[in-house]
């Protein structure tokens, strides 16, 4: 790869990651500095690991000195920054994997010292596990519980944000690692039919009875998991209202468009062997036949300016889905996190209503 190439690649990321990772914790000055001094794409993954140890030893030298709000707000800092090293960027698989599991190992540090605290589960699944944080609001009996599904990319260490939106309204949250997805993209490649993630979830939270109201359980996909929670929500009716962030109607439709970086990303959670391959798999996450049996409440947010999914894929989504609103903001871009201060109080009391 020339170094124009991997010039080109640097500022793909830039400006496809700035808001969402600033929008998530990233500290915007340690994003900028970063960008600066990444003038080939393969040192991406070290410097951000470089960042992600100077907040890590911050948070050992504040929990040396029983500091440990300090302490946790530092291994958060670490957490994001690691798997930011990581995210599409497969340039050395060793270190890739080494990012991935120290973001999942830091963010454990902090998960007991959030407000509110944070409890990690594993869920049996397919002979292996799915990794789950739960949170429950301060003070209130058996809250209604949210799920939080990432995307291709995304990870449940990086949606602590939008779990506070939740936590906030008397929400408690359920944030996962789906197939595919952080923790679990060793053992499974990403699969579209998500009725076979969430119906077991749900057994598992019905046997372990978490102080949640399991008679009101609603569903927010970001991304590709705006595919998969309308999916799981055709055949869980446990599910009670959804929320699809951003999400395409069909991925295939939209192959062409993807930057390489999202391109990558998918031969990579798909564990494609080439192009090829992941695009024709692209064709398999899709929403096709499967809206019309989603009467629950699916509310759909979409950015007019969302260079992934055009705004086409959200509407087509909103007109098949008989209980659907759609939510259109001619500013956002994908995931709308340019203007998170629009869209998550919104998705957050609309979910409130519809769950009490």
């Amino acid at each position: 790869m020339s170094a124009l190439e991997t010039t080109n690649r640097v500022q793909v990321a830039a400006s496809h990651w700035r808001p969402r990772f600033v929008a998530n914790g990233i500290d915007v000055n340690d994003f900028d500095d970063t960008v600066v001094k990444t003038t080939e794409w393969k040192d991406w993954g070290p410097n951000w690991k470089a960042v992600g140890e100077m907040h890590e030893a911050l948070g050992l030298g504040a929990e040396a000195h029983g500091r440990t709000l300090s302490a946790t707000q530092a291994y958060q800092r670490a957490a994001w920054s690691y798997h930011l090293g990581k995210f599409l960027w497969f340039e050395d698989l060793h270190l890739h994997a080494e990012l991935r599991d120290r973001a999942v190992s830091v963010y454990r540090r902090a998960l007991p010292h959030l407000a509110p605290p944070a409890e990690r589960l594993e869920i049996p699944f397919e002979g292996r596990i799915v990794p789950a944080n739960l949170r429950r609001p301060a003070g209130l009996d058996r809250p209604p519980l949210v799920l939080l599904v990432p995307g291709l990319d995304s990870s449940k260490e990086e949606l602590y944000a939008i779990e506070q939106d939740f936590l906030f309204r008397g929400m408690a949250t359920l944030t996962i690692d789906g197939p595919g997805q952080s923790e679990n993209a060793v053992h499974f490649a990403i699969r579209p039919n998500w009725e076979t993630v969430i119906t077991p979830v749900l057994d598992h939270l019905d046997q372990l009875q978490p102080g949640v109201d399991l008679g009101r359980i609603g569903l927010m996909g970001i991304s590709m998991g705006a595919i998969y929670g309308p999916r799981a929500a055709a055949h869980e009716k446990r599910l009670r209202a959804v929320v699809g962030l951003a999400g395409p109607y069909n991925l295939g439709e939209c192959w062409d468009g993807l930057n390489p970086l999202t391109k990558g990303g998918y031969i990579f959670y798909t564990k494609s062997g080439d192009e090829g391959e992941a695009k024709r798999k692209a064709f398999t996450f899709n929403l096709e036949g499967v809206l019309g049996r989603v009467t629950q409440p699916l509310l759909v947010i979409h950015g007019a300016r969302d260079r992934l999914f055009p705004p086409a894929q959200a509407e087509r989504i909103a007109r098949e889905a008989p209980a659907a609103t759609l939510v259109m903001y001619p500013d956002g871009n994908h995931v709308c996190n340019n203007i998170a201060y629009k869209y998550r109080p919104l998705m957050a009391d609309w979910m409130k209503d519809r769950l009490g």
